[in-house]
């Protein structure tokens, strides 16, 4: 699913409009009967049931006029507060103003803290008269870029507050007011919406950070802007879905063997740490690849050779803790009929381990993946990050490890982690993922990706190796490092979505690693049947 920033969506805006000469009233009218179809689909008949819309400044405000007239048709009990002097509306959102007092509906100004406070006994004696249906925040769409204060940030709470006592649910127009909408950050306070319905395409602050849980249940009303206007030269955006993951998938011959599907060498495990490289393994063996090899040092083996059948070790004679420069002869001999390299999990930071890590991410022709104390390691060494590597590297940090990456804090990595991984990953050809919630994809060729799978019970140790392992396994296997990264981080997060259908937490990376062939099998089938409306995730429709 396509993601574009507020720019963009002004400019396919403009396109539609001067270029394809689509009235703006028109989309203005497409957005808000969209809506209002949405909302009925899910709540069901509004007639009867009183309805309460908020009212901005802008055409956010016009596309709830439209919503207004269209749910006063359905039978329903309009009640509109408008934040501002409906007089200085403008455009298409004076248009339906006019409409809007023609019918006569129920309406107030409140444009100050003190009719808000009259609204809310307001809404709560209507309530008690005719039970409210849903609350509409129609206040700032998708261009609002400044905090809000007043009697708007006064609105925000007033809505959350109804949310809550009445009850009612509360449907967001374009975005939740107080969402940024090319970051997800709040903006000085922001609405807690149910749902949502967004036009034309969504935007990445629907699903990164407190867009992700204050925009409910997410819907992408098509107001006809044609879809020859989205196409350009520019790289794009996308919202990883089940659909679009699906697609990656490649089919295999009959005819295949261990051989045809790769061969992964994981560098990773230290005293105290096998169990990294341990799921490490584990999830690039669940993923399909054909052959895993793990080189770690001698006095571990043992471990290894017990913990996992289906992996091969290769014994570091000089390395006694953790894998050390004295066995890189050992381990680029090794390297000799592999496709892919998983490096840094439970590696430790020790110098002579250190000096490993610098010397195989500076020489290895093969694809990486970069991981955990491997990315603390390059911290250390920011040169490297500004050499061409002679083969695809992947970075996998965790917004710790990307601000020491980048030299910053973790809050500014936090603030914008779109930027951040554009950052990262426009040096030196680097492919980068971020993980957490949201988790964004980069690469170097300014494309970015963000998750929609994956859930609050993967807050434990072990997941981040799981992952490594995954995409990994898909670069021996033969993807390409864009897909490995989108394909690995969408499989990661929905085996973890199964289990949290049978328990919201407590389940284990391990546990995450066996669920994903499940979900390899389940998104193999939906290559074969594509027709028809499919979910996008949890929470998107």
């Amino acid at each position: 699913m396509k993601l574009v920033s507020a720019a963009e969506m002004r400019e396919l805006d403009r396109k539609a409009i001067e270029e394809y000469g689509i009235p703006g009233i028109v989309l203005m009218e497409n957005a808000g009967a969209g809506s209002v179809d949405f909302l009925v689909e899910e709540l069901g008949d509004p007639s009867g049931s009183a309805v309460v819309i908020f009212v901005g400044p802008g055409n956010n405000g016009g596309d709830g006029l439209v919503m207004a007239r269209h749910l006063h048709q359905l039978g329903a009990r309009v009640q509109i507060f408008y934040l501002i002097d409906p007089q200085r509306l403008t455009g298409d959102a004076a248009c339906n103003y006019q409409i809007v007092s023609r019918l006569r509906l129920a309406h107030s100004v409140t444009d100050t803290a003190e009719k808000l406070d009259h609204a809310r006994a307001e809404i709560t004696a209507l309530h008690g008269v005719t039970p409210v249906w849903a609350l509409v925040d129609a206040l700032f769409g998708t261009g609002l870029s400044r905090e809000i204060g007043g009697h708007f940030l006064h609105c925000i709470t007033l809505i959350n507050r109804l949310r809550e006592t009445l009850p009612a649910p509360v449907c967001a127009v374009d975005i939740a007011s107080g969402i940024g909408s090319d970051d997800g950050r709040v903006l000085g306070g922001c609405v807690r919406a149910d749902y949502t319905a967004t036009y034309g395409l969504a935007k990445p602050g629907h699903v990164l950070q407190a867009g992700l849980e204050n925009s409910g249940r997410l819907r992408v009303i098509d107001i006809t802007i044609p879809n020859r206007a989205a196409e350009g030269d520019t790289p794009g955006k996308e919202l990883l879905t089940r659909q679009s993951m699906a697609a990656l998938l490649k089919p295999r011959s009959p005819l295949s063997h261990k051989g045809s599907h790769g061969h992964l060498l994981v560098v990773a495990g230290s005293t105290g740490k096998t169990g990294a490289a341990i799921l490490c393994a584990r999830g690039a063996l669940r993923c399909g690849t054909g052959l895993v090899s793990l080189a770690v040092p001698r006095t571990l083996n043992p471990i290894f050779e017990t913990t996992l059948s289906e992996a091969m070790t290769i014994t570091l004679p000089a390395s006694q803790h953790a894998p050390g420069y004295d066995d890189h002869g050992v381990i680029t001999s090794a390297l000799a009929g592999k496709t892919a390299l998983v490096l840094g999990p439970g590696l430790t930071t020790g110098e002579e381990t250190a000096r490993l890590v610098r010397s195989l991410y500076r020489e290895v022709e093969l694809p990486m993946v970069i991981d955990a104390d491997g990315l603390n390691i390059l911290a250390t060494a920011p040169e490297l990050l500004q050499q061409q590597p002679p083969a695809a590297r992947i970075l996998t940090p965790h917004p710790g490890e990307m601000a020491r990456l980048l030299g910053c804090s973790s809050a500014e990595i936090q603030a914008d982690r779109l930027g951040a991984v554009a950052r990262l990953a426009g040096v030196a050809g680097l492919f980068c993922v971020l993980k957490g919630a949201g988790t964004v994809i980069g690469g170097p060729d300014g494309r970015a990706a963000i998750n929609s799978s994956g859930n609050a019970g993967m807050a434990g140790g072990g997941m981040g190796d799981v992952l490594a392992g995954l995409i990994g396994g898909l670069l021996a296997q033969g993807y390409s490092p864009w897909d490995a990264c989108r394909l690995g981080v969408f499989v990661h997060g929905a085996a973890a979505d199964q289990l949290a259908g049978e328990r919201h937490y407590g389940y284990l990376a391990s546990e995450v690693a066996e669920a994903v062939p499940g979900m390899l099998t389940e998104l193999g089938r939906r290559t074969s049947n594509r027709g028809g409306k499919v979910c996008s995730g949890q929470k998107i429709s």
